[in-house]
């Protein structure tokens, strides 16, 4: 399987909240090959014989939502909590940083037409993998950047993804993105999904997510349905 890592710090320093971590101009492209196709593996909580599934923590889930919601082979995203301890956690449970969960969004997606490789890609452009527990003024371990995988396929891609971005040094300070595997993963409440699109006029959606939203398009406008 051959990965390429595309990553642009242009992407980083637009999307992400203020970071200043990324070189100030260029794309960065760092190549790996593994030479070897990597086995196939059923992944967890696979819904069809085509759709698989991918788990990811970048901040804020109404941020990372809006942006998987448009990407092509993107079906399904789905805002929640994983990698804590707590049972069917509620929102104000998980904002009080003691549950261990971080806020995730849960994607279906189709490989035929966006590898694995891809949503990472949109992923580590889309918010800062440097700052720990931090993302912006929204700050505690519910904000952790992690790639929480579903089966060792998505553990190497990830794995070696995160290498070639460090080895490339896009970012001048350590990625502290966590790579887990994925054990629980609790939806959140409706009112959380789609909450850019449903509520359009609500501040943080105002000031906050449309401007990023609206790079991301330009960024990955290929990529998007």
């Amino acid at each position: 399987m051959k990965i390429i890592v595309i990553c642009s710090a242009l992407a980083v320093t637009l999307l992400a909240h203020g970071t200043a971590n990324g070189p100030a101009y260029a794309t960065t492209y760092a190549k790996a090959s593994a030479g070897k196709q990597q086995p196939k593996s059923k992944p967890m909580n696979e819904t069809s014989s085509t759709l698989q599934k991918a788990t990811f923590g970048g901040g804020c889930f109404w941020c990372t939502e809006a942006f998987f919601l448009d990407v092509k082979g993107v079906s399904k995203v789905e805002s929640g909590y994983s990698g804590g301890k707590t049972k069917n956690p509620s929102y104000q449970e998980v904002c009080t940083g003691l549950t261990g969960h971080a806020e995730v969004i849960q994607i279906t997606y189709d490989p035929a037409v966006v590898p694995y490789d891809a949503l990472l890609e949109i992923f580590w452009n889309t918010h800062d993998p440097t700052t720990l527990n931090r993302q912006g003024a929204d700050e505690g371990t519910q904000y952790r950047s992690a790639v929480f995988y579903h089966n060792e396929e998505q553990r190497k891609v990830a794995e070696e993804y995160k290498v070639q971005l460090e080895a490339s040094h896009v970012y001048k300070n350590r990625i502290v993105t966590e790579i887990s595997p994925l054990i629980n993963f609790y939806k959140a409440e409706d009112y959380h999904q789609n909450y850019f699109a449903l509520n359009p006029n609500q501040g943080y959606c105002q000031y906050v997510i449309r401007p990023k939203v609206e790079k991301f398009k330009k960024q990955f406008s290929s990529k998007l349905k």
